[in-house]
């Protein structure tokens, strides 16, 4: 699983379902095969999700992005639009996984 963070221009929340954080923490993906996930733990981040559950992220200050594969990832204040990877199966498209 591959999870991409498109930066974008300030935006409006209020047509935006606010999700809740698990365990404390921001989910941006769970690993099918693996559990792991991508993470950020800061109150200063929200996750939204709009009606065709695109996902975006809001940073009000720094934050890293997390995995336990990876090194983490220093992002900065903004809005991130949240892509999932997806690759190519005959007769299919799926998004990719751990």
């Amino acid at each position: 699983m591959e999870v991409g963070l498109i930066r974008l221009r300030p935006r409006r929340w209020g047509a935006l379902t606010r999700a809740e954080r698990v365990g404390g923490r921001i989910v941006l993906a769970e690993g099918e095969a693996t559990g792991h996930a991508h993470v950020i733990d800061s109150p200063l981040a929200d996750l939204y999700q709009d009606r065709l559950e695109n996902r975006y992220l809001k940073l009000d200050g720094p934050a890293q992005l997390r995995h336990e594969e990876h090194a983490p990832v220093a992002l900065e204040r903004g809005v991130y639009r949240i892509v999932r990877q997806r690759e190519y199966a005959p007769k299919s498209n799926r998004r990719v996984s751990d």
